[in-house]
């Protein structure tokens, strides 16, 4: 059996919520917890039911989306944001990613794309909806360019991979390299880049098309 998904819902509809959660409801592995109509109360209800994945909203009222994800961030760094939102802006997509959100899905998907997103950030992995990485990755052809020219052929290949989650490891026995070869790539792509963490490296390779979502 698959390891049972626990998510809090919030936004400041209920209709919107009980749709959700009659749909997330459905999958055999996903268990809503509780549910929040605005940033404050879902700080609360994640306090109290500890969950793996927070699927919420932006725009809410009494304290919006973003200022309740910073203060989870800060307190549970190892819960999952999923934002779902109506808001298609390149700008503010960026924002919320750079804030710290494992995915942004827009609110006319399907539903099975949403049931795919929580999955995906709950493995640890991001998570762009295709209309919003469009959106996201539009008029980033000369900043892909330039990390290719900055970047070797085979950085972006180790860099790629670490993106989709593999281990050092499991990049060694592919490219048939040693351990210590793909630790040194690591290192030097970390330096170049100037980005230390393994999230900070997943959104830079998914910003520069290098990883499809």
């Amino acid at each position: 059996m698959p390891d049972i998904i626990r998510i809090v819902l919030v936004d400041d509809h209920p209709l919107v919520l009980e749709g959700i959660s009659a749909r997330l409801s459905e999958e055999e592995n996903l268990e809503i917890v509780g549910q929040a109509c605005n940033g404050l109360e879902a700080l609360n209800v994640v306090k109290d039911t500890q969950p793996d994945v927070v699927l919420m909203d932006v725009s809410m009222p009494v304290m919006d989306g973003i200022e309740a994800m910073e203060r989870m961030a800060q307190d549970y760094p190892n819960i999952r944001v999923l934002i779902l939102s109506m808001h298609d802006n390149q700008e503010y997509i960026m924002r919320l990613m750079r804030l710290g959100a494992s995915g942004y899905v827009l609110k006319d998907v399907p539903s099975r794309e949403l049931v795919r997103a929580v999955r995906t950030v709950y493995s640890g992995s991001t998570y762009i909806s295709s209309r919003a990485s469009k959106l996201l990755f539009r008029d980033r052809g000369v900043e892909q360019t330039q990390t290719k020219s900055i970047l070797t052929k085979r950085e972006i290949t180790v860099l790629t991979m670490l993106a989709e989650g593999l281990c050092n490891k499991e990049i060694a026995h592919f490219l048939e390299l040693s351990v210590r070869t793909v630790e040194a790539h690591r290192q030097n792509i970390k330096s170049k880049l100037g980005i230390h963490t393994p999230a900070g490296l997943t959104k830079y390779a998914i910003e520069h098309r290098f990883v499809k979502v």
